[in-house]
């Protein structure tokens, strides 16, 4: 059929179609170089402002209706009066970015959008103490009408450097060793105590436990020892755990402790005491005890 012999609004729809297929085709940062050299300036661009910790300059450096996540979003972070907000944790404290060295950097474009993946190595100074964390970007940049600009991005630490903070031991202080103590202590009382639904809550499925006779024990077979304590009439007449070490990994934690407890049985008391390693891991802001092994300390 030739195009004289068609409506002529039909003409302007397939012309429209093809235009707007032609715009949404790929390119490639080379075949755009100018385009890509743009974006890429700025972006060094957004880097020296947050060197030079230069709010107005970050600002302006993103779109009106920014959207996406930082490293630490929770969130959508919508518009740019919530990304400053966001930055302002960032400029108002200590933490200094002093340099950054792009790793990989591509762009694709659509039209008048890029997309831009890159993986940077970014170093800060914190009170004269010196570290680098290797970050994931993706940004979407928009040609508008000042010219490119960034009007979104997900930036995410790159799964090096989760796993080399991961890796590294992290302090336990207020009240998060409070919570940390206090789970210890509440695994043991609900042994004691027979408390089963508590005790299932603070102990997963996945439980190892070594006993003192050496012998290795599962969550059932823990909550069985605990049900057979309380039908012997066993009750707890004290718990003390007068020495406490704690190291900490990512969610992860170890308690070593020693302990002391005084037992009743038909009237009668014992004491018991040794030395215990405990597994905590934090899962959803609460902490359950993964595993533990006891012995006597002799």
């Amino acid at each position: 059929m030739k195009l004289a012999n068609l409506p002529l609004v039909l003409i302007l729809i397939l012309g429209a179609g093809s235009a707007h297929a032609q715009q949404l085709s790929p390119a490639s940062g080379d075949q755009r170089s100018a385009d890509r050299d743009a974006i890429r300036g700025h972006i060094d661009k957004i880097f020296q402002a947050y060197i030079q910790k230069d709010a107005k300059v970050i600002r302006a450096t993103h779109a009106n209706e920014w959207t996406g996540f930082q490293s630490s979003s929770r969130t959508t972070i919508r518009g740019i009066d919530q990304y400053m907000k966001d930055v302002d944790g960032y400029l108002n404290s200590p933490v200094k970015m002093t340099g950054y060295k792009m790793l990989e950097f591509d762009v694709v474009f659509y039209g008048n959008v890029a997309v831009v993946p890159y993986v940077a190595d970014v170093t800060y100074d914190y009170q004269g103490q010196a570290s680098t964390r290797k970050l994931r970007v993706l940004d979407v940049y928009a040609r508008l009408a000042d010219g490119w600009n960034q009007v979104g991005s997900d930036t995410t630490l790159h799964p090096d450097t989760l796993a080399a903070e991961m890796q590294q031991a992290q302090t336990v202080e207020g009240d998060d060793k409070q919570e940390l103590l206090a789970a210890r202590e509440a695994v043991w009382r609900a042994w004691f105590a027979n408390d089963g639904s508590r005790l299932a809550e603070l102990v997963p499925p996945e439980l190892i436990a070594i006993e003192q006779s050496e012998k290795w024990e599962n969550r059932d077979a823990v909550l069985a020892g605990a049900k057979d304590f309380a039908a012997k009439g066993g009750k707890l007449v004290r718990l003390e755990f007068p020495q406490t070490e704690i190291q900490m990994f990512g969610y992860t934690a170890v308690v070593y402790s020693k302990y002391v407890c005084e037992i009743e049985i038909d009237g009668k008391r014992s004491t018991q005491s040794g030395r215990a390693t405990e597994m905590f891991v934090n899962r959803q802001g609460k902490w359950v005890n993964v595993g533990w092994h006891l012995d006597s300390g002799s």
